[in-house]
């Protein structure tokens, strides 16, 4: 008998997805209050007035470094403009050379056309390409000398006003590259200095008071170092001035006294030593009778200073000529250790050598400082130094 078909209904597999809702719903909501929790988070914690302080110096310092780069672009702007306006004028006269050598083989040419024939030196002047006709040696045999020398000074001047206009084109895209460097400097300086002053500027009146007394403590420091300094200084010259002392004793002993040596070789080397002297005293008085005077980037005196540029003003005062930039300066002169600083040596601050100041004695120097400051006495120890150096 054929089996009976079941009238039971196959059970239909229902695919449960509650679990799934379920955890979806809650990553949703772990998503959502992590967001919130994002959003109501306590915001970054204010620096420190230390901080602060770190942070405004080293702009100040990046600041200093592009006022040097500033100078460096704006002294090789002048040169390169003093060039080009030098390779200009004498295009124009090298210009005005051709077009007599052109004249004169004008009038060549109009006088052989008067006379009823084109000659050689006219179908030269007024060829197309005169080089390939130049090339025809029948040219040159049929000239007299005057046409010739008249010819070769044309030539001569041709090829010396295209060589010359290349120089001139060729200074004018330095100049434009020099520019461009000028404007970038400036812009930098510009931009350290915005936001050293926008941290300032967010600064409370007890976080002003606090950043103060910072300084203070600073300054304090400095002027410990800088006495220190001194000291060992005096101790140094007392003993050398005892040692001469004792040496000139026992020199007049040796001579038994008669003084017939008396001066012999005491100019040894004194006249040196009074001019450097010299010029060291007129150094410092030109330096301190800018004290007071405000410092600005760039600037070159009589009003106000950078710190390179009140170094330069100074020595110039005493007839010596010195770069501009801080990074020349810094290599001309004498190298002088610490210790053995005098008045009138400029002294170079961080690794990167973007400041100096006048050395005038007892560890302190005459500068110009930053923006916002006037030229000041203060300790060579507020800064890092980098190096001394005595001028020429």
């Amino acid at each position: 008998m054929p089996a009976l078909a079941s009238h039971r209904k196959p059970r239909t597999r229902v695919r449960n997805t509650g679990p799934a809702v379920g955890i979806t719903t809650a990553a949703l909501a772990s998503v959502t209050l992590l967001s919130t929790q994002s959003a109501l988070a306590a915001p970054a914690p204010k620096p420190s007035i230390e901080d602060v302080q770190k942070k405004v110096d080293d702009l100040y310092r990046q600041a200093g470094t592009a006022t040097q780069q500033y100078n460096q672009a704006k002294e090789a702007t002048t040169a390169q403009r003093s060039k080009v306006d030098t390779l200009l004028d004498d295009v124009a006269q090298r210009t005005e050379k051709l077009n007599e050598a052109r004249r004169t083989l004008g009038t060549y040419a109009a006088a052989q056309y008067r006379g009823g024939t084109l000659a050689p030196t006219a179908t030269f002047f007024l060829a197309d390409d005169p080089q390939s006709f130049f090339d025809q040696t029948h040219l040159m045999d049929r000239m007299t000398e005057r046409q010739t020398q008249a010819v070769s000074d044309f030539r001569t001047q041709q090829a010396k006003a295209s060589k010359q206009r290349a120089e001139a084109v060729a200074s004018l895209e330095t100049l434009t590259e020099s520019q461009a460097t000028l404007r970038t400097s400036k812009q930098n300086v510009q931009t350290k200095l915005s936001e050293a002053r926008g941290l300032l500027s967010k600064l409370t009146a007890e976080e002003k008071a606090r950043l103060a007394e910072l300084e203070r403590k600073k300054e304090a420091e400095a002027k410990r170092r800088a006495a220190e300094l001194a000291k060992k200084q005096a101790a140094a010259k007392a003993e050398a001035d005892r040692k001469a002392a004792a040496a000139e004793e026992a020199a007049k002993e040796a001579g038994g006294g008669t003084g017939t040596d008396t001066g012999t070789g005491t100019g040894t080397g004194s006249g040196s030593d009074t001019d450097a002297s010299s010029k060291a005293e007129k150094v410092m008085a030109f330096a301190r009778a800018q004290l007071g005077k405000p410092y600005v980037w760039g600037a070159t005196g009589p009003a106000s200073y950078d710190c390179s540029g009140l170094t330069q003003a100074a020595w110039k005062a005493a007839g010596v000529d010195i770069p501009r930039t801080t990074w020349d300066q810094v290599n001309i002169g004498t190298r002088i250790a610490t210790e053995d600083l005098q008045p009138g040596d400029l002294v170079f601050f961080y690794d990167d050598i973007s400041h100096v100041g006048i050395y005038k004695g007892d560890g302190m120097m005459i500068h110009a400082p930053k923006p916002g400051a006037n030229v000041r006495e203060e300790s060579i120890y507020y800064m890092p130094i980098y190096g001394s150096v005595r001028p020429g």
